[in-house]
């Protein structure tokens, strides 16, 4: 009975997880993401993209953040907000993402593996902002005199910001507008459904 009972206990521990590790199949979570576009030079079809989020899955010692097909990923930078450093991270697709924790992930997709400076603790989280550049034409293009940011946007929190001496004309979803100190015109929203805003922004050049 005694040989037993040890023989459990060697195989529980045998299967546990290494300290630091994401337990194989667990789900990556995060919480509080907030988004915000800036729109670059009309024409260029990119814009600036900061990315804040809360990586919550316990255990894990990478995070990974989505490329979305169609757009080309460009100048990328993550930072771990705690400690203001910059983080090691490589873009993986997605069939790696899947085996180093985040089963979830689409093996037609490439990701940003963040390496986080610490595990994520049981019950916490690992703050981060990431950067990048897209370049992608089908969500932002010039359309006779307007500039038009058009996209499928799943988070909660998020804002577009249009080029600079542009004024907006359009916008499919309530939203707040707000004035940048360098004088851009922002627009900001809060997502409370479960479904994604297929959001349509609309700018046109002011006068000189």
């Amino acid at each position: 009975m005694v040989a037993a009972v040890f023989l459990v206990a060697g195989l529980v521990q045998f299967g546990a997880p290494l300290a630091g590790q994401t337990p194989a199949g667990v789900r990556q979570t995060e919480e509080d993401e907030y988004t915000r576009y800036e729109l670059l030079d009309p024409g260029s079809a990119q814009f600036r993209i900061t990315y804040d989020v809360t990586a919550t899955t316990p255990g894990a010692r990478f995070y990974f953040n989505t490329i979305r097909r169609g757009s080309e990923a460009s100048d990328e930078t993550v930072i771990d907000l705690m400690t203001g450093e910059a983080l090691r991270f490589e873009v993986v697709e997605g069939r790696q993402a899947r085996l180093e924790g985040h089963p979830a992930a689409d093996s037609a997709t490439s990701y940003i593996k963040v390496y986080l400076a610490r595990p994520v603790p049981q019950n916490g989280g690992v703050r981060l902002r990431i950067l990048k550049t897209y370049r992608d034409p089908q969500t932002y293009r010039v359309a006779g005199s307007r500039v038009v940011f058009e996209r499928s946007l799943g988070i909660r929190r998020n804002a577009v910001v249009l080029p600079r001496g542009y004024e907006l004309v359009e916008c499919n979803y309530p939203s707040q507008v707000l004035s940048e100190p360098d004088g851009r015109i922002a627009v900001s929203f809060m997502n409370p459904g479960p479904g994604a805003v297929p959001l349509v922004v609309a700018g046109r050049k002011l006068p000189s």
